[in-house]
C-alpha cells in the first residue's frame, strides 16, 4: 500500500519499515475485505498524484460502504506510520545517547562551562519541581484499543531492531506473521467509540500512562538526575521531589456538569488502586533482590526495632515469611510494607479511619519505612544499593506517593460568586452581591478572610447548581484527611478578571475548614488562571494587589512562600490570534516574575499549553529555553493533553525522552538564564518592534473573527458538528449560556475544525500582516536580528512555519468551494491572501526559499502524508456534502453550540464520515 522508493537518506530505514507495514496492510486488506479494496486503494492514490479533479470525483461516486472502507484503509496506514516514527525516533535517540549522552549530560555541560558553584547547584536543586499536568481535554481520537494494539506493533519492531544489532541478520518471517496478526486485528477493531466517556473512563486512560510511567521512564530520570548533580558536586536526597505528576480528570469542573464531587472521590479512588499495585511491584522488586542476611552484616537498631513493631501489628504477615526471611530483615520489612499497602486498599475501600502502623494515610508514613532500610544499609556496608536500587524506588514514590498524580481542581470564578451571593443573601448582610463593584467585593471578601464567623451551616439551603460548587470545598477536605494531604494542593479559578475572583474561592476554602488566616493554616493553595491577553496584561497588576491584601498574604506564607499563576494559551490564541498570545504571555511571566520578586514569593507557573501550536503546543525543551530570564526558578506545571500524551507517553523511550528534557530544561533555565541575555536597549528595541508586529497581527486576526458571516463561514467550511459525535471527551465543546455563535466555543472544537479542512487559521493568520506592518515601519533589520538572537522570537517563527506547512488551501478550497454557499467564500480569499503574506513575510526573514528548507527529512515527511491525507479529504467534503443535503447536518449543527452530542442515529454516512475525521487527525498527528 506504500510506494516510498527512496533507499537512501538519513530517513531509508525508517520509509523501509513503513513500506513494509503498509505491504503487510495491503495483504490484510486482501484478507479481510477482498482484492478489490486494495485495488481502490491503488487507483485513488494513483489519480489523487495525477488528477485531483478525476480522483475527486471518483470518490464522491463512492457508495458510503466502500467510502468507510477506503478511509479506514488510509487511517490505519497512518497510525502505522505514526508508529513507525515512533519507535524509530526512539531508536535514533537510544544511539545518540549513547554516543553523546543526553539532555541532562548536555545541560550539565553547560552548566559546567559557565562555572557555577556547587551550592548554587544545590539550592536550584532543591527548588526543582517539574510537574507534567494530565488532563482529559478531548483530542486524542484514537481508542484505547487502538493505541494498544499500535504500541504492540511498536514492541515487535523495537525487539526485532534489538536482535538485529545483536545478532546481525535475523529472520523477520515470525516478526512478519506477529504483525499480520496485529494488522488483522487493528482492521477487526471499531476505531470508533460507542458512547462517550465519562469523567472516571478518562481517569483509566490516565492512569495507564501513569503506571508505564512509573515502571520505566520515570525512575530512569530521577536516577540520571541524581547522578548528573553528582557529577556536578552536589548529592540529593531520594525523598526529593523535583519530578512529580498532575492531573485535572475528575476535578476540572469548569464548564463540565459530569464532574460532581462523587466523581473526584471516584477517580482518586482509582489512582489510588493502581498506584498502590505499582507500589506492590516495587516492593516485590525489592524483595527478589535485597537479600542481605544479618548473619553476615549488622542491621540499624532504628531498623530492628521498626521491623518488630510492624510484625506485632501486622498478623497478616505470613508465618511463612516470618520463618523463611526470619533472618532477611530487608525482605521481611519489605513484606510488612506490602501488608499495609493491602491494609491501605481495604481501608479506602471501606471508608474507614486510618490506623497508623497498619495502613498508609498519603506517602510520608511509607517513605520512612523505606528510608529505614536505606540507611541501615548505608551504615552496614550497603552502600551501593542504598545509593541504587533502594533510592530508585525510595525516588520512584516520592514522585508518585500511593496516589500516581496530585489532583487540580478548577471551577470557573463566577460559580463562586454565585454561591457567595446566596449566602450573603441568607445572613441579611449584603442585600445585591452580585451588584457589587470589583472594588467593593474585595473589601468585603478580605474582611471576610480575615475573619473566622461561618457564613454557612451544613443546612444553609443553597440552589442545586450552587451545592455542588460549595460541597466541592468539602470533597477537598474530606479526601486530603482520607487519602494524605499531597491529593489535593491546588484550587484553580478560571476566568480570572480580579482580585475578588481569587479572594470568593478562598472565603468558601475556609468555610470547609481548608483555610484559616488566624492560625496560619492553608490546606490548599489558589491559582488565578490569566486565559485572555486582556488579563495577561493586567496579571502583574492582579498579583500585586492580590499579594498586598494581609489575608491573602497569610495564605500564600502558609504555603511556603509559593503563589501559582496559570497562563492559558488556548482561550488567549482564539481571542486576540496567535501573535498577540504569545506575545501577551511572554510579558505576563516578566510582569508576574517582577512582582513576585517585590513581595518576596517565589513565582510558580503553569503553562496551559495544548497539543497544537494553535493552543500553545510545540517542542517543549525550546518553548522553556524561549521563556523570559528569572521566570524559571526550578518549579513549572504543563499540561499534556490529548494525542500529544500518546505520541510522548506510549514508548518508553520516548518517554524517557521527554521527561528528561524537560527537566532538564528547567535545570538550566533555573541556572543560566537567571539574567537578560542581551543588553538591555537590545531588549527594548525588541520589544517595541514586537509591539508592532502584535498590534498588526491582532487587528488583521480580529477583523477575520468579528466579520458577521465567519460563524456561518466556520460551521459550512469544517466538519466540526461531527466532533460530538466522536465521543472523545466528556467535557462539552462550548461554554454553558453562551448562544450560538462562536464567542462561546472552546478553543479545542475551533482548532478542531480549522484542521481537518486544511485552514488552520490559528497556528498562523494574523503573521505575515504583524511581520509587514514591521518591515513598512522600517524594523527589518531589527526583525532579523531578533530572529538571529531572540530564543522567543525564533521559537514562534519556527512553529508557526510548522503551521504554514501544514496548511494546504489548494485542499481546503475544495471544502469551500463545494461546502460554503457562495456569499461566504470572500472571506477564503480573506484567509488565502493573509497566508501568502505571512509564508512571504516568514521567507523574508528567515533567508529560506520555501518553508522548512532546512529540514529535508520532515519535508519529505510531510509530502508523503500530503499524498495518502489528500484521498480523506475529498471522500470527507463528498460525504459532508451528501450529510448536510439530507439534513443530518441542520440536527447537528443546532445541537453543537450548546455541546451537546451530534445526532448518532446509526446511519452509515455518519460513520463514514467520523472514520475520515478520524484518519485526518491521525495523518496530522493532531485533533485539536
Amino acid at each position: 500500500m506504500t510506494d516510498l522508493s527512496d533507499h537512501e537518506g538519513p530517513d531509508a530505514a525508517l520509509r523501509a519499515d513503513i513500506r513494509r507495514l503498509g505491504t503487510l496492510l495491503g495483504q490484510t486488506l486482501a484478507r479481510q475485505e477482498g482484492r478489490p479494496l486494495l485495488d481502490l486503494v491503488e487507483e485513488v492514490r494513483a489519480l489523487v498524484r495525477s488528477d485531483a479533479e478525476t480522483a475527486a470525483a471518483r470518490l464522491g461516486a463512492l457508495d458510503v460502504t466502500t467510502g468507510t472502507k477506503l478511509a479506514r484503509a488510509f487511517s490505519t496506514y497512518f497510525h502505522l506510520a505514526n508508529i513507525t516514527e515512533q519507535v524509530h525516533r526512539a531508536r535514533d535517540l537510544r544511539r545518540q545517547r549513547a554516543t553523546q549522552g543526553g539532555w541532562l549530560d548536555q545541560a550539565a555541560k553547560l552548566i559546567a562551562e559557565r562555572g557555577v558553584p556547587a551550592d548554587e547547584i544545590a539550592a536550584a536543586a532543591r527548588r526543582l519541581a517539574v510537574r507534567p499536568v494530565f488532563t482529559a481535554h478531548p483530542t486524542e481520537a484514537a481508542r484505547r484499543s487502538i493505541l494498544s494494539k499500535l504500541r504492540a506493533v511498536a514492541d515487535e519492531l523495537d525487539l526485532e531492531m534489538a536482535n538485529s544489532t545483536l545478532y546481525g541478520a535475523t529472520d523477520t518471517g515470525p516478526t512478519d506473521r506477529r504483525l499480520a496478526e496485529l494488522l488483522d486485528l487493528l482492521w477487526q477493531t471499531d476505531e470508533l467509540r460507542l458512547d462517550r466517556p465519562d469523567p472516571t473512563d478518562e481517569a483509566r486512560n490516565a492512569v495507564y500512562y501513569l503506571r508505564d510511567l512509573y515502571a520505566d521512564a520515570a525512575p530512569q530520570v530521577m536516577d540520571d538526575l541524581a547522578e548528573t548533580l553528582r557529577s556536578l558536586g552536589v548529592e540529593t536526597s531520594p525523598t526529593a521531589r523535583p519530578l512529580t505528576f498532575g492531573s485535572w480528570i475528575g476535578g476540572d469542573r469548569d464548564g463540565n456538569p459530569f464532574v460532581t464531587p462523587a466523581v473526584t472521590r471516584d477517580v482518586l479512588l482509582i489512582q489510588h488502586e493502581h498506584g498502590i499495585q505499582a507500589t506492590e511491584a516495587a516492593m516485590d522488586a525489592l524483595i527478589q533482590e535485597v537479600s542481605v542476611s544479618r548473619r553476615l552484616r549488622g542491621v540499624s537498631l532504628d531498623l530492628s526495632a521498626s521491623l518488630a513493631k510492624d510484625l506485632d501489628a501486622l498478623p497478616e504477615v505470613a508465618p511463612r515469611f516470618r520463618r523463611v526471611n526470619a533472618e532477611e530483615p530487608y525482605r521481611l520489612k519489605a513484606r510488612c510494607v506490602k501488608a499495609k499497602l493491602a491494609n491501605t486498599r481495604k481501608r479506602l475501600a471501606d471508608g474507614t479511619a486510618h490506623v497508623p502502623g497498619r495502613d498508609y494515610r498519603g506517602s510520608a508514613e511509607l517513605l520512612a519505612d523505606l528510608e529505614l532500610m536505606r540507611a541501615s544499609l548505608a551504615r552496614n556496608s550497603g552502600q551501593l544499593t542504598a545509593v541504587g536500587k533502594l533510592a530508585s524506588a525510595i525516588r520512584t514514590v516520592s514522585a508518585f506517593g500511593l496516589h500516581l498524580a496530585t489532583l487540580d481542581v478548577r471551577e470557573h470564578a463566577e460559580a463562586h460568586h454565585a454561591v457567595l451571593a446566596q449566602l450573603y443573601e441568607r445572613i441579611g448582610e449584603v442585600e445585591e452581591y452580585a451588584s457589587l463593584s470589583r472594588p467593593d467585593r474585595v473589601k468585603l471578601l478580605s474582611q471576610e478572610l480575615s475573619g473566622r464567623r461561618p457564613l454557612a451551616r451544613l443546612d444553609t439551603p443553597l440552589t442545586d447548581t450552587a451545592r455542588k460548587t460549595f460541597d466541592v470545598f468539602g470533597t477537598i477536605r474530606e479526601a486530603q484527611e482520607r487519602f494524605g494531604p499531597e491529593v489535593i494542593e491546588s484550587y484553580i479559578i478560571s476566568m480570572t478578571l480580579g482580585v475578588d475572583d481569587v479572594l470568593a474561592a478562598a472565603v468558601l476554602a475556609r468555610e470547609a475548614g481548608l483555610i484559616d488566616v488566624q492560625s496560619g493554616r492553608a490546606r490548599i493553595g489558589f491559582v488565578p488562571l490569566l486565559e485572555t491577553p486582556a488579563e495577561l496584561n493586567a496579571g502583574g497588576e492582579l498579583l500585586d494587589e492580590l499579594l498586598s491584601l494581609p489575608a491573602y498574604r497569610a495564605i500564600v506564607a502558609a504555603r511556603g512562600d509559593v503563589q501559582e499563576v496559570m497562563l492559558g494559551y488556548s482561550d488567549s490564541n482564539k481571542e486576540a490570534g496567535i501573535t498577540t498570545s504569545q506575545w501577551s504571555i511572554h510579558r505576563a511571566q516578566r510582569s508576574l516574575r517582577d512582582v513576585a520578586a517585590r513581595h518576596g514569593v517565589r513565582l510558580r507557573l503553569f503553562h496551559g499549553r495544548g497539543g497544537t501550536v494553535g493552543r500553545g503546543g510545540g517542542p517543549t525543551h525550546e518553548a522553556i529555553l524561549a521563556q523570559p530570564y528569572g521566570t524559571l526558578d526550578g518549579a513549572i506545571k504543563v499540561t499534556e493533553q490529548g494525542e500529544v500524551i500518546s505520541d510522548k507517553y506510549t514508548i518508553p523511550a520516548l518517554a524517557r525522552e521527554n521527561l528528561e528534557l524537560t527537566v532538564a530544561a528547567v535545570l538550566q533555565s533555573t541556572l543560566l538564564h537567571t539574567a537578560p541575555r542581551q543588553p538591555e536597549e537590545m531588549l527594548e528595541r525588541w520589544d517595541s518592534a514586537m509591539d508592532v508586529v502584535s498590534d498588526a497581527a491582532f487587528r488583521s486576526y480580529r477583523s477575520l473573527v468579528e466579520d458577521p458571516d465567519l460563524p456561518e463561514y466556520f460551521w459550512a467550511s469544517t466538519p466540526t458538528e461531527l466532533l460530538g459525535a466522536l465521543n472523545i471527551g466528556s467535557r462539552p465543546a462550548k461554554r454553558p449560556n453562551t448562544g450560538a455563535g462562536l464567542g462561546g466555543l472552546r478553543a479545542i472544537p475551533w482548532v478542531f475544525g480549522w484542521t481537518q479542512s486544511r485552514q488552520i487559521v490559528p497556528g498562523w493568520f494574523g503573521v505575515g500582516s504583524g511581520l509587514a506592518a514591521a518591515r513598512e515601519a522600517g524594523l527589518s533589520d531589527v526583525l532579523a536580528e531578533m530572529h538571529g538572537r531572540w530564543h522567543f522570537f525564533r521559537t514562534f517563527l519556527s512553529n508557526v512555519e510548522m503551521m504554514l506547512t501544514k496548511t494546504d488551501l489548494s485542499i481546503a478550497r475544495r471544502y469551500v468551494e463545494t461546502l460554503v454557499p457562495e456569499p461566504l467564500q470572500p472571506i477564503f480569499t480573506t484567509i488565502e491572501e493573509e497566508y501568502v503574506r505571512t509564508v512571504r513575510e516568514m521567507l523574508a526573514i528567515t533567508g529560506e526559499t520555501g518553508l522548512l528548507e532546512n529540514n529535508a527529512v520532515l519535508q519529505r515527511t510531510l509530502a508523503v502524508r500530503d499524498t495518502y491525507l489528500e484521498p480523506l479529504h475529498h471522500l470527507q467534503v463528498a460525504l459532508l456534502r451528501q450529510y448536510r443535503d439530507l439534513g443530518l447536518a441542520g440536527r447537528a449543527v443546532a445541537t453543537a453550540p450548546g455541546g451537546r452530542r451530534a445526532p448518532s442515529d446509526g446511519t452509515a454516512l455518519e460513520r463514514a464520515l467520523l472514520t475520515t475525521v478520524n484518519g485526518i487527525a491521525a495523518g496530522m498527528r493532531n485533533t485539536g
